[in-house]
């Protein structure tokens, strides 16, 4: 014990230390920044895209917007193959030894994201370690070292092809740990990297229940799943009857918000959670203070950020800005250059900056996942926050759901379509529905207007998924772990479709 403890001691010591980096770039964000794309374009002038696009022969910021298209993986895709084969200079130089395989939600075909060594080091694992920093900082009173780290990624097989490896960012991840991370983390190196989604829950169980977990990392929907087998397994009421120094959940992946409820009888005591905001592409936010719903936009990662406002966003030839011209409250689509070898890459996120000084940040959707197909740019935030009303008025908890339009036909209005899968259902469906379009109306003043005397958009329609509907269907598409989910909204109807059919098979 006092071995473990000198360890903690130690290894705090040793990442507090970045701290002060962390705080140098939060006072100076737009030279930090700066840096970071020069320093970008100067590594990779001689690459195949660096002199198509040249390189060299920027000076300035505008000059970058002018010269670098902004591109879709669809428009990378082939830069990203010849890389995959085994050209060395692609777009980033020398050669990319992993590539994270990636579908962003359930699509069928699957993106290959550049993981450089440099994407590596300097991005990915040197957030992980910023993670635990920040909250070191943040409580000096922590063991997270004198007790294990219960991580859950997703189907974490590593596969060859060509000259490379391709997996689950999360077995890239794991398969390049240093050493004190893999003796102070559960469960090992060999379970984590498991393949098939049920044989590995069932191994993760048999190793954790015996552990005593201080922390554990996660998406919430798959840490739940796990959590709730353990209790099954172990016939406790609560987790930290089982590891009573649990102190905190990183999460990521997904919103909190609709969870946030249902942990607290499976955690059992009060705990803190910190969220990141991390994909395949690069690892973007940390929530830097306690019981905040906001997180730091780290700077120094090797990624430079451009943001398009959302209202321009469908136009041709939209307006950029870095981040120094960023407006509090407005809603971005985000674009990267990193120093995997994206350049002017466009995510697909979108986020609102709550601060400026620091620089903070809220994700608020997906470009691809609103509903819009009546003029009332309904955003995923807006349906949490009436989601979480209609929840606790109705003594309501919602563990997956997922929207679509149901498009005009004659003279019939349209609605909105909702499945909602309970894990306490309301009493009374139809209150449930008042208080959730009521509270969509009083957020959003585009969606009342279409409301209006049901003109345009008539009252939801919902619908009770039956038990484990979302989970069945993940599985049936080999999605089951990881960031795998069903798009919360969709301006069309290719998700909801399958869902209702498959409910009706009961």
């Amino acid at each position: 014990m006092a071995t473990k403890a000198l360890f903690n001691t130690v290894v705090n010591w040793f990442i507090r230390q970045r701290i002060d980096q962390i705080q140098n770039f939060m006072k100076y964000p737009v030279e930090t920044q700066n840096g970071i794309l020069f320093s970008q374009l100067f590594h990779a002038e001689d690459t195949e895209y660096g002199r198509k696009y040249g390189f060299n022969s920027i000076s300035s910021y505008q000059d970058f917007k002018n010269k670098v298209p902004v591109v879709a993986y669809e428009d990378f895709e082939p830069y990203v193959e010849k890389a995959r084969q085994g050209q060395k200079d692609v777009s980033w130089p020398g050669y990319i030894k992993h590539f994270a395989k990636s579908s962003g939600t359930t699509n069928a075909k699957s993106k290959f994201i550049p993981i450089s060594s440099e994407s590596l080091e300097y991005c990915h694992l040197k957030a992980g370690k910023d993670m635990v920093s920040i909250y070191a900082n943040n409580h000096p009173e922590n063991q997270l070292f004198t007790n294990k780290n219960l991580r859950l990624g997703g189907s974490s097989e590593l596969y060859a092809d060509f000259n490379t490896k391709f997996g689950d960012l999360s077995a890239i991840l794991i398969d390049n740990l240093p050493f004190w991370v893999e003796i102070t983390t559960t469960p090992s190196k060999k379970v984590s990297l498991m393949g098939e989604w049920e044989s590995k829950l069932k191994a993760i169980v048999a190793e954790v229940k015996n552990e005593d977990v201080g922390s554990i990392l996660g998406v919430p929907s798959w840490m739940m799943v796990l959590l709730q087998r353990v209790l099954k397994e172990t016939n406790v009421n609560s987790v930290s009857e089982l590891w009573p120094n649990l102190e905190v959940f990183f999460h990521g992946g997904i919103s909190f918000k609709p969870y946030k409820e249902q942990y607290k009888p499976i955690i059992g005591k009060d705990i803190n959670y910190y969220e990141i905001y991390n994909a395949s592409e690069g690892f973007f936010g940390i929530q830097d203070r306690s019981n905040s719903d906001e997180m730091l936009l780290m700077l120094d990662y090797g990624i430079f950020y451009e943001f398009i406002p959302m209202d321009q966003f469908h136009r041709s030839n939209p307006k950029l800005v870095c981040l120094e011209d960023v407006e509090i409250g407005k809603n971005y689509a985000m674009v990267i250059t990193t120093n995997g070898g994206l350049w002017r890459y466009l995510i697909g996120d979108t986020v609102i900056f709550t601060s400026l000084d620091p620089f903070r940040i809220r994700i608020t959707g997906r470009t691809k996942h609103y509903i819009n197909a009546f003029g009332e740019e309904l955003m995923i935030t807006n349906v949490e926050s009436a989601l979480a009303r209609a929840c606790e008025e109705t003594n309501a908890s919602v563990t997956d759901f997922t929207g679509a339009p149901i498009f005009m036909k004659e003279n019939e209005s349209g609605a909105h379509e909702w499945i909602f899968e309970f894990s306490k259902a309301p009493e009374n469906l139809d209150e449930f529905t008042d208080i959730f379009d009521r509270h969509l109306k009083s957020i959003n003043s585009d969606y009342e207007a279409k409301r209006y005397n049901n003109i345009t958009l008539r009252k939801p329609v919902v619908h009770i998924a039956r038990p484990n509907l979302f989970y069945c269907w993940l599985e049936s598409k080999g999605k089951l772990g990881g960031q795998n989910k069903v798009p919360r909204l969709s301006n069309d109807r290719e998700y909801i479709e399958p869902l209702l059919e498959l409910n009706q098979q009961r």
